[in-house]
């Protein structure tokens, strides 16, 4: 079968990979469909993740279909599911206490095993759950950078009145938007390429834009910081209201922290990574089946998987939304 592999840092190559013929007992061989490019995957391939390992088949927002199971799988073949791509032990001190996105023993698809950029891959049942008929391929891809967004967001009280402002209009920063939306808070998006701004403007009618200089004494319940640069991060501790919340789900190396302002303003600092499992991604599963949910902005394009160098090229290049690699055997 083919499968994309980085073989080191900037060397992505579509070759033949060794399909799996002897699954184990708790094992589902899967059918890629839909595969979303990350950050991640991008960082990966770029040689900026210090625990990614190669070479390696990046991917880890897949959605697939069943082809095969082993004996003690209870999902029939034909089942079509999305991978949960973050292992958790559940044994150590996290995961006894339900948090499993800070597994001490976490292992990423795509960063330090072999992800699901190929046309099939396996995967122990447990990392998979059904999706729903009803939801399509398009959306159902977007489970999981959704549940990214579900588990930050349910770290705090949101309401119309609620003021937010999100700093770094991409995919996760639109994410954020809209379920902030979804729930009627007053959004305000913060970014340095006017173009993605334009594109908030016309995705998301209700929500204000403004570059990062406009935003200078302004004042937000909330702030999400989903740019993940360290200006980024400074700016949004000045833009929280005193007693408000910032929630950092970028990763800038460092950054610094005004200690006396955030005493001052007795603000909260909230870090968020990634999700618990399996519960954020059932809740993204819920959110994603209501029809006035609007993600219809956040995919910008779909390619073929053999047309991969083209779009790394566009996920790298910061111009676009979510980019969808297909491996189905028709395109669009």
């Amino acid at each position: 079968m083919l499968g994309l592999v980085i073989n080191k840092p900037g060397e992505l190559t579509l070759r033949e990979i060794p399909s799996n013929t002897h699954l184990q007992d708790n094992e589902v061989k899967i059918k890629t469909i839909y595969g979303g490019i990350c950050g991640s995957d991008l960082s990966v391939f770029r040689g900026r993740l210090a625990h990614a390992v190669y070479p390696v088949c990046p991917g880890h927002e897949l959605i697939g279909t069943i082809l095969e199971t082993g004996k003690d799988v209870s999902y029939p073949i034909g089942t079509r599911v999305v991978v949960l791509p973050n292992s958790y032990c559940g044994e150590c001190e996290f995961c006894r206490k339900g948090r499993t996105n800070i597994c001490e023993n976490k292992i990423v698809l795509g960063v330090n095993a072999d992800g699901g950029f190929s046309e099939e891959f396996t995967i122990t049942d447990k990392y998979v759950l059904p999706i729903p008929d009803s939801l399509s391929d398009k959306r159902a891809v977007l489970i999981e950078p959704f549940a990214v967004i579900v588990h930050a967001l349910n770290k705090v009280e949101i309401s119309k009145d609620t003021t937010i402002g999100i700093i770094g209009c991409g995919t996760e920063g639109m994410l954020a938007m809209t379920l902030a939306a979804y729930h009627g808070a007053q959004i305000t998006g913060i970014d340095i390429n006017p173009e993605k701004l334009e594109k908030v403007k016309s995705s998301y009618p209700g929500v204000q834009t403004l570059l990062p200089t406009e935003a200078d004494g302004k004042g937000f319940d909330i702030v999400i910081e989903a740019a993940g640069v360290r200006s980024s991060f400074e700016q949004g501790i000045d833009l929280v209201k005193p007693g408000g919340t910032l929630i950092a789900i970028g990763l800038p190396a460092e950054a610094t922290i005004p200690v006396v302002q955030m005493v001052r303003k007795e603000i909260s600092i909230l870090g968020s990574i990634i999700y618990n499992l399996p519960g954020d991604f059932i809740k993204s599963i819920d959110y994603l089946m209501k029809e006035d949910l609007n993600v219809d902005a956040i995919i910008s394009k779909i390619y073929p998987y053999t047309s991969y160098k083209q779009a790394y090229e566009d996920a790298t290049s910061g111009e676009y939304g979510k980019i969808i690699l297909n491996f189905k055997e028709e395109t669009n």
